[in-house]
């Protein structure tokens, strides 16, 4: 999806945990076992990802969805599946365990990328030291959320889709003299809900 002129989106970063610690044969499997996760994840959550435009790191993704998704239903249920798709890798003796970035706000398309606030924003999310802890932290787990206090206030608060705020967990850092706040969810981010 090419993006013309600044947009306001929604965009989802990924990374997968312990990456640059493998050899160049089991990063081209994990880079293959992860597109496999984000495509059953999305296409399970009713999403279409050839919509999306997607910008490939080596151990993860970051991506702009397209105007008209649901925020409340991509935290809710694109997490849902992800989780579930790794629960299914788990049991199938391949594990991969990734932490996941969430934000809305501008952005548009450089020369080299995705540019503007969404990107930053979300990417200083996914890369936060708090978020790293929390995936290293669970043995239960194979997914960690972390949405921008943006987010979390317009989306997860409204309780669409059953979010439930209680499961997310305030957040503040500082990277290159910037403070950012966001919401931790290690788990289900909606009641009702148990993972694998």
């Amino acid at each position: 999806m090419p993006l013309r002129g600044l947009v306001y989106r929604l965009v989802v970063a990924v990374d997968v945990e312990g990456y640059s610690k493998l050899d160049a044969l089991d990063q081209s499997l994990v880079q293959a076992r992860l597109s496999d996760v984000l495509d059953v994840a999305a296409r399970k959550a009713g999403l279409d990802r050839d919509l999306w435009y997607r910008q490939v790191r080596g151990d993860g993704e970051l991506a702009v969805l397209p105007t008209d998704v649901d925020a409340a239903w991509v935290v809710a249920h694109f997490t849902e599946q992800l989780a579930e798709a790794l629960a299914d890798l788990r049991r199938a003796g391949t594990p991969l365990r990734m932490r996941v970035a969430m934000h809305c706000g501008p952005l548009t398309a450089g020369a080299f990328g995705l540019v503007g606030d969404a990107p930053i924003v979300t990417c200083r999310l996914l890369d936060a030291k708090v978020v790293r802890d929390a995936l290293a932290a669970t043995a239960d787990d194979d997914l960690v959320l972390v949405i921008s206090q943006q987010l979390h206030d317009d989306v997860v608060r409204t309780r669409f889709h059953e979010l439930d705020p209680s499961r997310f967990r305030f957040t503040r850092f500082r990277v290159k003299n910037q403070t950012y706040s966001g919401y931790v969810c290690t788990g289900a981010p909606r009641r009702g809900w148990a993972n694998g």
